[in-house]
């Protein structure tokens, strides 16, 4: 079934490397020698029973020339606001989908068939039922909603992880005025009746329309 995790408190500490480790020297000198690697170093450092230190590079980094493949494509660096700086977006990066549900394009991928964007809805209701044979990923920015196939409630902060074959209908509850979400989607959404039968698709092609179409009658791409 679909996962939820919230977001980690900002207090939350959280340990990438090991420990410090030591390594004694050789019997053969008579020295203790400990050599300590900690996280952040930008190079080991040496320390022997003299106190001395001794740094065992003093080359800055230096960036990779080697070969990559011309295949390779570019990186993609979208600047994101901050849960709580939503509201700097302008509105007219918002592309209408209805009244109430628009959404805000970050990546639309047609070569692997993904889309990665902001979905936002005004008011509470009954979004759409639909089932993606793809995965699905969830950051909830800004209030709250959920499946009325489960349990769960997606708040502000929780990430949501969504299996392929899952098939639900997304509520966002009363006292919400207005949800954010980042969606990460692969592959369409099947959008169906009670019943489980299809009645219309939405894949990374549909969105591309819609942004396409909306972004030209505003008189261009928007600001980045």
């Amino acid at each position: 079934g679909v996962r939820v995790m919230a977001a980690a408190a900002p207090h939350a500490c959280f340990r990438a490397f090991p420990p410090a480790r030591v390594r004694r020297g050789s019997k053969r000198t008579g020295k203790r020698t400990a050599r300590v690697v900690r996280a952040g170093a930008s190079a080991d450092t040496v320390k022997t029973s003299s106190t001395k230190s001794v740094s065992s590079s003093s080359r800055d980094p230096t960036r990779y020339t080697g070969f990559v493949a011309p295949e390779v494509r570019g990186e993609i660096v979208v600047s994101l606001p901050l849960p709580g700086d939503l509201d700097s977006i302008a509105e007219q990066e918002w592309v209408p989908q209805t009244d109430t549900v628009s959404f805000k394009p970050l990546v639309l991928n047609v070569s692997q068939g993904y889309y990665v964007n902001l979905l936002r809805v005004k008011g509470a209701g009954v979004l759409s039922r639909h089932r993606h044979p793809g995965p699905v990923h969830g950051l909830v920015l800004r209030g709250s909603w959920r499946y009325l196939e489960h349990d769960w409630v997606a708040e502000e902060g929780s990430y949501v992880f969504e299996p392929p074959g899952e098939t639900h209908t997304l509520v966002v509850p009363t006292g919400v005025t207005e949800m954010i979400t980042m969606f990460n989607v692969t592959g369409a959404l099947l959008y169906c009746d009670e019943f489980g039968a299809v009645t219309h698709a939405e894949d990374v092609f549909d969105k591309l329309a819609m942004a396409k179409t909306h972004y030209e009658s505003k008189g261009g791409e928007p600001a980045t």
